[in-house]
């Protein structure tokens, strides 16, 4: 699991770095959407073709033969429910912060998803111990809302000032010109429209202190998403989506490979995790291809008009992209075998992944610099919070039993 954490709490910070460089969000999706299935091969035909071939655990190949469908649309539901939620946490965290996004959206993965897990591994974890730490979970994303509300105001404050000092030097022309480019930046409504040129005095800026209202400002033109002056309630409520989209595969994937509601047919064995795992990243892979050749034409939240053949020749950051895709199909992959030999419910201690990522975020993007002692105090519960939780929840771990 320690491996599966590291792993899950980088890939985003990949993404995340990309949109901030101004890679479209679908480009980049599509780009980690192969290397993501391309990680379920891998593991099939290495860990799924391991040990000896037997009725009770078959191989990889011998199991795609067999007659368990719907072993096989349970574990395509997860993968349908995991790329929607990965998808949504894409757009998620240019409005609220990498942090704030993976916080809120693990918190309601296990608020869901592991009480979910519970009940469907037959309770074997610790009911007194694992309740508390979903409690703990639900509290840290709470926290997660607040933070985000206390950094958005501080972020308006210093757009405020700064508009204000222009105004003071300049004049109120000039700070009705300046409040449009910080509230207002536009863009092409196609990727294929030449872009305008730098201003000097752009050019002239080497490297802007992070948390300052010119850094915002400069980092705004440049992203993919717009977010300067959008409605809060729109990050809220995608990270929420992504959430309770994130809380549905891990049960799904749990009913495919344990097969609690007695779909199988007589004498055919349980989908072996390697062989679930195939099929969950098959329809994940599809969902993300459809989804994002969709919005190559049909964007959404301001993102620019695109089209295939503009994907095909965006050589930007698709490095970056396509080993994104490989960490996170790695990272699911060694999650669900923890699950599958400790329980689901326990195997959800990876979601401290959010621990990785907001180090990643204030480290590399400088997440939360020159906030306030308010933010400061809130994001510091909102970690304390979730460390405490994922403390609770890893003791509640017990042996699987034979169902």
């Amino acid at each position: 699991m320690g491996v599966s954490l590291v792993l899950l709490g980088t890939w985003p910070v990949v993404l995340a770095v990309l949109e901030r460089r101004g890679r479209l969000p679908q480009h980049t999706y599509l780009d980690y959407s192969i290397t993501n299935f391309l990680a379920a091969l891998l593991v099939a035909f290495t860990f799924g073709q391991i040990g000896a071939d037997t009725p009770e655990t078959p191989n990889f190949l011998t199991q795609l033969t067999q007659d368990n469908w719907p072993s096989i649309l349970f574990a395509m539901s997860g993968g349908i429910f995991n790329g929607l939620g990965t998808l949504a946490t894409q757009y998620g965290w240019a409005f609220v912060g990498l942090s704030v996004t993976e916080v809120m959206a693990s918190s309601l993965k296990v608020v869901i998803g592991t009480t979910l897990n519970y009940f469907l591994d037959g309770r074997i974890n610790k009911a007194e111990i694992l309740f508390p730490g979903v409690g703990c979970f639900l509290i840290a994303a709470c926290l997660g809302s607040l933070v985000h509300s206390s950094n958005a105001a501080d972020n308006q404050e210093k757009l405020s000032s700064a508009m204000v000092n222009h105004s003071n030097t300049n004049g109120d022309t000039e700070n009705e010109e300046l409040t449009k480019h910080l509230l207002e930046i536009e863009q092409p409504k196609d990727c294929e429209e030449q872009e305008p040129e730098v201003a000097p005095a752009a050019q002239a800026v080497e490297k802007l202190e992070a948390g300052t209202a010119d850094f915002l400002v400069d980092l705004e033109g440049k992203r993919s998403i717009k977010v300067l002056g959008s409605n809060t309630f729109l990050g809220l409520g995608i990270v929420t989506f992504a959430g309770v989209s994130y809380s549905l595969f891990s049960p799904a994937f749990n009913l495919a490979t344990n097969d609690q509601w007695h779909t199988l047919g007589e004498g055919v064995p349980h989908m072996v995790v390697y062989t679930a795992f195939f099929y969950f990243s098959l329809a994940c892979f599809a969902i993300g291809i459809a989804l994002n050749i969709w919005f190559l034409y049909h964007p959404m939240v301001g993102v620019p008009r695109s089209s295939l053949t503009a994907y095909l020749k965006d050589w930007k950051g698709r490095d970056l992209a396509l080993v994104a895709g490989m960490v996170c199909g790695l990272g699911n992959a060694f999650q669900f075998m923890a699950g599958q030999a400790a329980g689901y419910a326990a195997a959800d201690a990876v979601q401290a992944l959010p621990l990785v990522s907001t180090v990643w975020g204030i480290v590399l993007f400088g997440e939360y610099r020159r906030s306030s002692r308010r933010t400061y105090t809130l994001l510091g519960s909102m970690l304390f919070m979730f460390v405490v939780a994922m403390v609770i929840l890893m003791a509640s771990s017990a042996h699987r039993r034979p169902l």
